[in-house]
């Protein structure tokens, strides 16, 4: 039942526009609530992010009421709570909040107070005869089917997942060998049964665009109205002697099972670990591998971690901050073969590349990028995929020359419009994006006609300091502004083609992405040579109008 709380140390509701302030609640401990100023109007919520508890008091808030996480760029309404960004599921909570008496109140009742959320209840018993078909089980799943449940959709939603399992925090898979499911998983099955949305472990054989059905390769055949293909990346193995899958322990890192397998052949951890690519995927599973006593060796081919994407500069910080961990570094290195172990010949027992240097190794995990799960579509002649194996969709994730099918996640090749963009296709592997397009397609299923979602990419590492990135650099990059301490670490690094700032990368300086993202998001992000004359982003005002 609801009753009034009184707010401490505060006695009126005198905020300016766009200012935050964290308060506690009088006879709640560890009771807190964020008071905002929109509009003239003084809104009360929930102090901290639903997806990894950030305090919002340190997020970026807009104009129009839109307020967002100063860690991983989850944003939600104001006015709401709800969600409007990815990677948080539930909304905030909302509280009424009013003056009396020179003392200021919240009305709610105490349990939710102290859940600092309010769950996300999408029940529903399905009534229309609309059908979505959702092929995949990832991020983009996720983003999909809440989205298009929270929006109201009434129709079936039935999801054809190979993984066996509801939808997880994958990215916990590699940046701390998360292997419990009931720990990784976001929701429950009752959730979802709860919600009218049915998953089944099976695997798309193949579709039937123009008979509007999918065959599954257990026989089944299942028809849609409206087709959302979300089937992710398949990690490559490197075809190179015993490094095909032809040597045991020797490991992807995709899936539950995967990060199962790599923990039961670490054991007791004290083991010789290589792992052969320096991409975010092998550079999180290395430190986390090293952080639990196992001696870890990275090979790249670049001449610093993740150079093609984050330049020398900004790769040698990550490279010191895991070499602090214990991690060690062979770069410039080419890969020649792995071969087997003298004591078990059916496992790996040494990595040999091609100068000449052999690594004794208990378990290899390879990090060397994934393609576009599309193999069910390659025969299909009413779709053309891309060189890579995606499939290229316009700014709604329609898939191009096909009605009533969308294509999202690390499979789709879609039109960039953040900065450095103009619209040149691009297909981007991260998280949020995954998200966000499945909420993108949501909303454009719920509200036919409405404008595609506006959203700048976003990521987030954990390389013994927490990394956040926004932006892209799919047309290159010719300079990169670094402010800041990059000993410590703590900077903010601009990434540039000529004047213009296409992406932004931070360490231990929130809400710099953050806020660059929401300028991006809106034309206003300055340029390389206001930024080296001293420009600080967060002095900027961030206006209403969202210009991509």
């Amino acid at each position: 039942m609801a009753q009034e709380f009184k707010l401490k140390d505060i006695t009126s509701l005198q905020l300016k526009n766009g200012e935050k302030k964290e308060v506690e609640v009088e006879g709640i401990e560890g009771g807190k609530v964020l008071l905002l100023k929109v509009q003239d109007r003084v809104h009360a919520t929930s102090p901290n992010c639903t997806h990894y508890g950030a305090p919002l008091a340190k997020g970026v808030l807009t104009p129009e009421g839109r307020l967002t996480c100063p860690w991983h760029g989850a944003c939600f309404n104001v006015s709401t709570g709800d969600v409007e960004d990815a990677p948080a599921l539930d909304p905030i909570s909302k509280y009424e909040v009013f003056e009396r008496d020179g003392a200021v109140y919240i009305k709610t009742d105490e349990e939710t107070l102290k859940a600092g959320r309010r769950n996300l209840n999408l029940k529903c018993s399905s009534v229309s005869d609309e059908k979505v078909l959702v092929i995949g089980g990832g991020s983009g799943t996720l983003g999909a089917v809440e989205g298009l449940r929270g929006g109201g959709f009434k129709g079936n939603i039935t999801v054809i997942s190979k993984e066996g399992y509801q939808p997880i925090d994958r990215t916990k898979l590699s940046k701390a060998l998360l292997a419990d499911l009931s720990k990784a998983a976001w929701r429950s099955k009752d959730f979802y049964k709860d919600a009218s949305i049915d998953f089944i472990e099976d695997e798309a054989k193949s579709v039937d665009f123009s008979g509007k059905k999918v065959e599954t390769k257990s026989g089944k055949t299942y028809e849609y109205s409206k087709l959302v293909l979300a089937t992710g990346g398949t990690p490559n193995f490197l075809p190179l002697e015993g490094l095909k899958g032809d040597l045991g322990n020797t490991f992807l890192l995709r899936t539950l099972p995967d990060a199962q397998n790599i923990l039961k052949a670490v054991g007791d951890n004290g083991k010789r670990v290589v792992v052969v690519g320096s991409s975010f995927i092998g550079m999180e599973v290395g430190n986390c591998l090293a952080g639990m006593k196992n001696d870890v060796t990275i090979v790249g081919m670049e001449e610093e971690p993740m150079e093609r994407v984050m330049g020398k500069k900004v790769g040698k910080i990550f490279r010191g901050l895991l070499e602090k961990n214990g991690v060690k570094f062979k770069m410039g290195a080419s890969v020649e073969k792995a071969t087997p172990s003298k004591s078990d010949p059916s496992k790996v027992g040494a990595v040999h590349l091609k100068d000449g240097t052999t690594l004794e190794a208990d378990l290899v995990i390879e990090g060397v990028g994934v393609k576009p799960a599309t193999e069910y579509l390659k025969d299909n002649s009413s779709v053309q995929l891309e060189k890579d194996g995606s499939l290229k969709t316009n700014e709604a994730f329609e898939v191009q020359g096909l009605k009533d099918v969308f294509a999202i996640g690390d499979i789709a090749t879609y039109p960039y419009h953040g900065p450095g963009g103009n619209g040149t296709p691009v297909r981007i592997e991260h998280w949020n994006v995954a998200q966000n397009a499945g909420r993108s397609v949501a909303r454009t299923i719920n509200e036919p006609g409405s404008k595609p979602k506006a959203f700048i990419p976003v990521f987030w590492s954990a390389l013994g300091s927490q990394l956040r990135y926004c932006g892209n650099t799919l047309n290159g990059y010719d300079d990169v502004v670094l402010q800041g301490d990059t000993e410590k670490p703590s900077f903010v690094a601009y990434y540039t083609n000529g004047d213009e700032v296409v992406a932004v990368a931070s360490m231990m300086k929130d809400p710099y992405m953050t806020q660059s993202a929401e300028l991006m998001r809106r034309g206003k992000m300055p340029g390389k040579k206001d930024l080296q004359n001293g420009k600080d982003i967060l002095d900027i005002g961030l206006p209403s109008e969202i210009k991509i």
